[in-house]
């Protein structure tokens, strides 16, 4: 069985909202941060940088979660994607790690870059319901689990950006999230 290795505010959280939407089986094995688990010699094994999340499926180890994210669509869903659509959703998996969260979460990023991120997803959202279009995909999980964090923990004002608004609310009353990081 899969194992995710995580902390209890970690972004396993991410990774466990795919499974439970993949509905792949998993043990969820937490680390006590605080303790350095993560630093343990046994958990460098599997993540020589000591950091969370990670995986073990099988005999196969990986980290980060955005190459976790993109490792379990290929292996566990249901779609078969050609290499442009691979690309696309690889875009918005480093979109959402590598621009998205710190352009919001970075507090001295946040306000010449809140616009420039959010209107571009706002006009999206204003013509589908999903990154992609009609289907939850794991770009949807990649760039909507930052975008949920913006009400949760930062409690900005998204009322310039109403179809951002209803896209977080779309996607944290989907059970999966309510399973993993609507939990916390």
């Amino acid at each position: 069985m899969l194992k995710l290795y995580g902390g209890a505010f970690s972004r396993a959280s991410i990774v466990k909202w795919y499974l439970e939407e993949l509905e792949v089986p998993y043990e969820f094995v937490l680390l006590d941060m605080q303790a350095g688990e993560h630093r343990s010699p046994e958990y460098l094994k599997i993540n020589p940088i000591g950091k969370v999340p990670a995986i073990v499926d099988g005999d196969f180890q990986l980290w980060e979660s955005g190459a976790i994210l993109l490792y379990l669509n290929d292996k566990y869903s249901q779609t078969s994607l050609s290499p442009e659509e691979r690309g696309i959703i690889s875009q918005w998996v480093a979109f959402a790690n590598a621009t998205l969260g710190p352009g919001i979460f970075v507090e001295a990023n946040r306000e010449k870059e809140m616009p420039r991120l959010l209107t571009p997803l706002n006009e999206i959202f204003q013509h589908q319901p999903f990154m992609l279009g009609n289907e939850f995909t794991v770009a949807d999980v990649a760039v909507g689990s930052i975008l949920a964090y913006i009400p949760t923990f930062l409690k900005l004002d998204l009322s310039d950006y109403p179809a951002v608004a209803n896209y977080i609310k779309q996607i944290t009353e989907r059970p999966a999230f309510q399973k993993s990081i609507g939990k916390r």
